[in-house]
């Protein structure tokens, strides 16, 4: 993969570009990833596809240099126009991950007319969490958001008073530990989720663009995942014309190996 890096006002975005064909994919990775989450995806895809990976804002060498302020959907849409004047991109493929999941409904919304596809692999995006619904409340309550992510014991000890009272899972609460075991990543979590806390979706907003624009949409989904759960995807499958929907015998970690092995071109999909 060659490295490159896009700087729009005070903001950088690194990005990965892989494989030789016709096709433009654009890929976004989950939370505490980088773009060598698709590593993988470029020799089986690269025949039909040149590969953009990008490092999401907050993690791998993108930057975000304007402090707290939310990422709108109208400043990630002038981002994404300059960065594809440099190429040029006319069409593209989109394909995401977890948080990631949430830019490819970014882009989808704002440049419908240019995407040919989009495949979701256990995305955000389709339902609000407790905790997204938290960092986007008032200051103080973002500000004591912020104290219980950098002071884990008080953020694990709530974990376990809402496990106890049946909101949140056992294996959730395991999830957060990994993501959250040094100040480093407790960091990234805290900023990740107020910046990004405005990239919220209307799924009937988002199924009407998909059915107006023939869009085909595929989405992968884990058995055991306990983060993005199977049942939850009917909050936008149930307003589409058409997709291709799987379970996979998958937990959340490895959706993404196990959705190349059951990747197909998205005008495969089916309803």
């Amino acid at each position: 993969m060659t490295q490159k890096l896009f700087t729009y006002e005070n903001t950088t975005l690194h990005y990965a570009v892989a494989g030789t064909g016709p096709e433009v994919l654009l890929l976004f990775h989950g939370f505490g990833q980088d773009h060598t989450a698709f590593e993988a995806f470029d020799k089986i895809l690269s025949p039909r596809y040149t590969l953009y990976a990008f490092d999401l804002y907050f993690h791998g060498q993108s930057t975000w240099g304007i402090g707290e302020s939310p990422l709108l959907k109208s400043y990630w849409k002038k981002i994404m126009q300059a960065f594809f004047e440099t190429l040029p991109v006319k069409t593209f493929t989109l394909a995401a991950f977890s948080l990631g999941g949430k830019f490819a409904l970014a882009t989808l919304e704002t440049f419908p007319e240019r995407t040919k596809g989009i495949v979701l692999m256990a995305p955000d995006g389709i339902k609000t969490s407790f905790w997204y619904s938290l960092a986007t409340y008032p200051l103080f309550f973002r500000w004591l958001f912020k104290s219980m992510i950098l002071h884990p014991g008080t953020f694990m000890a709530l974990s376990r008073v809402l496990y106890t009272l049946g909101v949140m899972d056992k294996g959730l609460i395991r999830f957060a530990e990994r993501q959250m075991n040094t100040r480093e990543k407790r960091e990234q979590v805290y900023y990740s989720w107020v910046v990004f806390r405005h990239l919220h979706f209307d799924m009937k907003t988002i199924a009407s663009l998909v059915n107006a624009h023939n869009i085909p949409l595929t989405l992968f989904v884990g058995k055991y995942d306990k983060v993005i759960r199977p049942e939850n995807m009917d909050r936008l499958l149930k307003h589409l014309n058409q997709y291709r929907f799987e379970v996979l015998d998958s937990g959340h970690n490895t959706i993404i190996r196990e959705s190349l092995a059951h990747w197909k071109t998205p005008t495969e999909t089916a309803s």
